[in-house]
């Protein structure tokens, strides 16, 4: 096996969160299955990574960025980290729940869902560049005015993908 990931656990989420919505992540760190994973600790508002990645993903929480829970993080500065955390032609991945359209931030905290163009001129802003999206976690069912845990959408919301490149 070749190659190494790096999971990130916010210091601001530990500070903020119950020990079992960071158990698997913790779990990951335990497991010797997963030597080839580090799990590093790091506050979001001054991102230290210990090394430049070919790669950043993230699932189902770009939202959670906005929300109370992290303080009043400067999303700016975090993707300006995000970016500079990356090699040149690296790739960040984005999945999250989507919000409706032209609602901005207003859903992050009460339904946890974001409007992909906010998500998208966020992530430009610093510097990435749009390179797709995928329709494979697209649900034209879901009417995005529902919490994410509500059991009559859970597991089915309308998700987005985006890929963003840092330029060469």
């Amino acid at each position: 096996m070749t190659g190494h990931v790096y999971a990130l656990m916010p210091t601001e989420q530990l500070a903020n969160c119950s020990a079992l919505e960071t158990a698997g992540t913790r779990a990951v760190a335990a497991d010797p299955s997963y030597a080839n994973c580090t799990v590093i600790t790091s506050s979001l508002a001054d991102l230290q990574i210990p090394k430049k990645l070919n790669r950043i993903w993230t699932s189902q929480n770009y939202h959670d960025l906005h929300d109370s829970f992290l303080g009043s993080l400067d999303i700016k500065k975090l993707n300006s980290g995000l970016f500079n955390a990356l090699v040149p032609g690296g790739a960040f991945l984005v999945i999250d729940h989507v919000a409706e359209v032209g609602s901005g931030l207003r859903d992050t905290d009460s339904l946890h869902r974001i409007d992909p163009d906010q998500m998208r001129r966020e992530i430009e802003a610093a510097g990435f560049i749009f390179e797709g999206e995928s329709d494979a976690l697209r649900n034209p069912i879901d009417d995005h005015k529902r919490r994410v845990f509500d059991a009559a959408i859970r597991g089915k919301t309308d998700q987005v993908g985006y890929r963003f490149r840092k330029p060469r």
